[in-house]
């Protein structure tokens, strides 16, 4: 027999999908991603390398290599919009890393279901918000943020904010998604990321918009060489960046 949805789960859903799509353009993103971030946490993890069949786990590794850490091995580094702890864990277990991590994450049961990933003595959990970090001015020696950075809610902000905190000559490294210049790349780029995505998304972790505002807040960030132009105005020189995977990610350095 078949099972009839109740009457307003239709109008609910387009009301979630509404406001993913405000907050993809900037309406209200700075409380629309805190609390999303905070409902999927159980789950982020599993679907982060489901969705991407673990493509991430190699442009991340690439990411930490692009943050030249083994010129600072001792030195503190910052991983922001950090989430469970991802990047900061793997930087912490690199062979010859002897420094600190502090992972910044304004989603605060993002950072909880990080905890266990390594001692805290070396990765620390920081509730913080991206647009005012809780550090000193030039105190750390290199950032790094992964897939985070598109939801901050004021994007140049954020950029002057890390700059800030950067010790002069240290490294930032953006990894993020983007938009495959490729139209046939595209085309089944599109396809996924619209609608395979958001539909296994919403299966698995539960939420009604949490993976329907991914692909949109991927549509309205700048392109490569836009958020370049974004980070030397920041103050970050010989500002580079490389495309992953036919131009669906894509790492971006500056110095500070």
């Amino acid at each position: 027999m078949p099972v009839v949805p109740p009457p307003n789960q239709a109008p609910e859903r387009a009301e979630s999908t509404g406001r993913a799509e405000q907050a993809a353009r900037g309406e209200g993103k700075r409380e629309y991603v805190q609390q999303m971030f905070s409902d999927i946490a159980p789950r982020y993890d599993l679907l982060n390398h489901v969705l991407s069949m673990n493509i991430d786990k190699a442009w991340r590794r690439k990411a930490l290599r692009a943050l030249q850490w083994t010129q600072r091995p001792a030195g503190s580094y910052l991983d922001l919009c950090a989430g469970t702890l991802d990047v900061g864990a793997a930087l912490v277990k690199q062979p010859g890393f002897t420094g600190f991590v502090a992972g910044a994450d304004f989603a605060v049961p993002m950072l909880r279901h990080g905890n266990g990933k390594a001692s805290r003595e070396v990765l620390a959990p920081v509730g913080a918000d991206a647009l005012a970090l809780p550090f000193a001015t030039t105190s750390l020696d290199g950032a790094i943020v992964a897939f985070g950075i598109r939801n901050v809610a004021d994007l140049d902000a954020g950029l002057r904010e890390v700059h800030r905190v950067l010790k002069p000559g240290a490294r930032f490294v953006i990894l993020e998604f983007s938009t495959p210049p490729s139209a046939i790349v595209r085309t089944f780029y599109h396809l996924y990321f619209h609608h395979v995505l958001p539909r296994v998304g919403r299966l698995v972790s539960g939420h009604g918009s949490a993976y329907t505002y991914l692909p949109m807040s991927v549509s309205h960030f700048p392109t490569e060489e836009t958020l370049a132009g974004h980070m030397r105005r920041a103050g970050f020189t010989t500002v580079t960046w490389e495309r992953l995977t036919f131009g669906i990610a894509a790492i971006h350095v500056g110095t500070a």
